[in-house]
């Protein structure tokens, strides 16, 4: 069964050391919060190509490389990706560096798709550029599905020279084990708050979070009514429930840690449910399920923890 709570653990001194050392493993893998992961992503591939000579300053802002791998360029906003290759590129650069790539979902897509991880590997089968180190970001990892991770899985088992490939993911769960087991992780220690359960969190999670608290107190037949607001377009029914999800879990660590605070001998409904958010995840994510379908079970699976 799975422990809701967070490794206690804060691996960022391994991507420092790495840096240090020179020893660059061909594939990472960074999961934890979000924002602080996809930072740094950014921080570390940025300091790859920084032409500082201590490693310990790098990136350090005033070199070329990192002028041109700069992303806060006031007037350069990133260039909006999109799944298709029709309204936007597959894959973007960080800043214009050349060597530094970047993937993520595009704008209407509930994942990474094929195509973008395809254009990805012809674009790092390329020579460098600047004739140093190449990386490519692959942010919403989680988002994969298994044909595209199985695609990625050959760049991860024959690297390019001088290549690293950074993977980015809230939680590696949804990975294959083969795409994990060929990457460093590097876990990254929660906040002390979690931001899903913050009193500064954005006005639409706060109303998501009181609502699923509600959830215990519902009769079925209102569950079912609530679980409908999970359906419509692909796309922005699974970000919703992808939320529901995550604001869910949320409520569930925070109970096992309240529980185990208090003494409680018995946590085996908030552990069963948050193993069922967990699958419920991974179905979204990988097998394509219907968001509303997946929102039913979720709202059933916290409907028994938090009666």
């Amino acid at each position: 069964m799975a422990d809701p709570t967070p490794e206690p653990s804060d691996d960022r001194a391994l991507l420092r050391t790495a840096l240090s050392s020179g020893r660059i493993h061909s594939a990472y893998l960074i999961s934890g919060p979000p924002d602080a992961a996809r930072a740094l992503a950014v921080d570390f591939v940025r300091s790859l190509v920084c032409e500082a000579d201590d490693p310990e300053s790098r990136p350090c802002e005033r070199c070329t490389a990192c002028r041109r791998s700069s992303v806060t360029v006031p007037g350069h906003e990133p260039a909006t990706l999109d799944g298709a290759g029709k309204k936007g590129p597959l894959y973007r650069h960080l800043g214009d560096h050349p060597d530094l790539l970047w993937v993520e979902r595009g704008a209407d897509d509930t994942r990474v798709r094929i195509g973008q991880i395809r254009a990805l590997q012809s674009a790092l089968r390329l020579r460098s550029h600047e004739g140093g180190w190449r990386a490519a970001v692959v942010a919403d990892a989680e988002w994969l599905n298994a044909e595209a991770q199985n695609a990625l899985l050959r760049t991860l088992e024959e690297p390019p020279s001088r290549t690293v490939l950074v993977l980015v993911a809230a939680t590696p769960a949804s990975l294959l084990a083969t795409v994990r087991s060929r990457c460093q992780r590097v876990v990254l220690r929660p906040p002390d708050v979690d931001p899903w359960l913050a009193a500064d969190a954005p006005p639409e999670l706060v109303a998501l979070r009181e609502r699923l608290v509600r959830a215990g107190t519902l009769d079925l037949a209102a569950l079912l009514d609530l679980a409908e607001e999970f359906r419509g377009a692909r796309a922005e029914a699974a970000l919703a429930t992808q939320a529901l999800l995550d604001v869910g879990c949320a409520l569930l660590r925070e109970r096992v840690r309240q529980g185990v605070a208090a003494g409680r001998a018995d946590l085996r409904a908030e552990l069963d449910a948050f193993d069922t958010l967990r699958d419920a995840r991974r179905s979204l994510v990988r097998f394509n399920a219907n968001p509303q379908m997946v929102a039913e079970r979720a709202l059933l699976a916290l409907r028994g923890a938090l009666a």
